[in-house]
């Protein structure tokens, strides 16, 4: 079976600009033809026929258009020193005009696609350390708005999905796609994964985010590969085939749920704490040189986990009793921490 032709597509720059200037250039042609049409039908009794010697509004019509398209049979020819004279000095420089329009119109879109061809090779030339995301559905997206409002720049974030209605969406947004099934390896090559430093799985079927993540993993062994997955029992099968980090989402949201029941403002404060960008957030950050020899609990903001060689720490293991330079720390900070936070 052959493979699925695939490619890189930029953002598109300005929504339909393209089109419309290809709109612009046909209809000022159209304009030049109905000027010219009309001059001859105006005049067609100094025009002979040489088939019936007279000129119908149709011969009008059909001798306008080969003799702007230069094209010139003979069949039909301005007989009056009038007609030639309008010939010479009106529809010469309509005929002309006609040219360069369609010449124009054809450079334009050459232009285009080299302007396109050459964004497409500057964007590869330089990408790098950008995020991978498989899959620009509901998750998809809410996993891409994360990463902007946390700062990543659109330009280091590209969308691998096969949904067209969801690439056009996409590119429209500012974001580089990729067409094509996240399982094949090819695909996944057109969006540098061997370059990236995160690729985001965030498909509905477990199986397909199996396969993807073993993809990857593969392609890009430093990678950092971030899936979902909608049973728990999966779970265990992503972590061994080389997800870095995987979230569970129907337990989740089961376990919300449960809370929902006899606690509903935690869950409020979960949600709040998941939902970036208003009310409370999670960050991680590296501890900074005056808390280095500190307890995480002495800290002003609440540390909820402290990273260090690759592993995950509570604040209550007698390990990280004392902070250490290059170590980070999950805190859960406010607006409010924000706004009073010392100028520096």
């Amino acid at each position: 079976m052959a493979e699925q032709e695939v490619g890189v597509r930029m953002p598109v720059p300005a929504p339909g600009a393209p089109l419309l200037g290809i709109a612009r250039r046909f209809g000022l042609a159209l304009l030049v033809v109905l000027a010219n049409w009309g001059l001859v039908i105006v005049e067609r009794g100094s025009y002979h026929d040489n088939l019936d010697g007279s000129v119908s509004v149709v011969d009008a019509l059909y001798y306008t258009t080969v003799t702007l398209t230069t094209t010139g049979y003979g069949d039909i020819t301005p007989v009056t020193t009038g007609a030639r004279l309008v010939n010479a000095l009106v529809v010469t420089p309509m005929r002309l005009l006609f040219v360069v329009i369609l010449v124009g119109t054809t450079i334009h879109a050459l232009t285009e696609r080299s302007r396109e061809d050459f964004r497409r090779s500057r964007w590869r030339s330089r990408v790098n350390d950008h995020v991978v995301v498989c899959g620009y559905g509901a998750k998809g997206r809410n996993a891409v708005r994360a990463l902007l409002l946390k700062g990543h720049p659109k330009e280091r974030i590209v969308v691998v999905d096969v949904d067209q209605r969801a690439l056009a969406e996409a590119a429209e947004a500012g974001f580089v796609t990729v067409d094509g099934p996240a399982t094949r390896a090819h695909v996944l090559e057109e969006a540098l994964v061997d370059r990236a430093s995160t690729v985001i799985v965030a498909l509905g079927a477990d199986d397909t985010s199996v396969l993807v993540t073993l993809t990857a993993r593969r392609l890009a062994p430093h990678v950092q590969v971030v899936t979902t997955v909608r049973e728990a029992e999966n779970a265990m099968l992503l972590r061994q085939s080389g997800a870095s980090s995987v979230i569970v989402t129907s337990e989740t949201a089961g376990r919300l749920l449960g809370m929902a029941a006899d606690s509903p403002d935690a869950v409020d404060v979960v949600e709040d704490l998941l939902s970036f960008g208003a009310g409370l957030d999670i960050v991680e950050r590296e501890v900074a040189g005056p808390e280095v020899g500190a307890s995480p609990t002495d800290l002003a903001l609440p540390v909820l986990a402290v990273l260090r060689d690759v592993r995950r720490h509570y604040v209550e293991e007698a390990d990280v009793a004392a902070l250490r330079a290059g170590d980070r720390i999950v805190q859960v900070r406010s607006p409010l921490d924000d706004a009073n936070a010392p100028r520096r």
